[in-house]
């Protein structure tokens, strides 16, 4: 089991930029893919990005593509979201997530992350 804790939400001004973390426990970091996704006030959670174990694959929604990166460090456990270029549509809390079995195709559906952080809270003010 990991249990995962984002920080590094805010309040930015449109433009502005914003690095998220998610530090996981336990020993076995490098065996889990990752994932960020996001809520936006009455709307559904969204797949925001993902990375599998080593890193070598990446795939994020076309939504932040271009403007956001997710990487990972193996060595600190912990999962980052560089988010640059950022818009009032962003606002949302972004929770990081754990998928035990590594990567999968279905990246982009919750339902394959086994585990999830409480969520930071993102405000992007025009």
């Amino acid at each position: 089991q990991v249990q995962l804790v984002e920080s590094g939400g805010g309040l930015v001004q449109a433009g502005g930029s914003l690095r998220l973390s998610c530090a996981a426990s336990g020993r076995t970091f490098s065996s889990y893919a990752m994932g960020w996704f996001r809520r936006a006030p009455g709307k559904e959670r969204e797949f925001v990005a993902a990375i599998s174990r080593s890193g070598g694959i990446i795939n994020y929604a076309d939504s932040v593509k271009g403007r956001f990166t997710i990487s990972r460090d193996n060595a600190k456990n912990t999962v980052y979201l560089q988010m640059n270029s950022l818009k009032p549509e962003d606002t949302a809390v972004y929770y990081c997530a754990a998928d035990r079995l590594g990567y999968s195709a279905r990246y982009y559906y919750p339902n394959e992350y086994d585990y999830w952080g409480q969520g930071t809270q993102v405000t992007v003010s025009t």
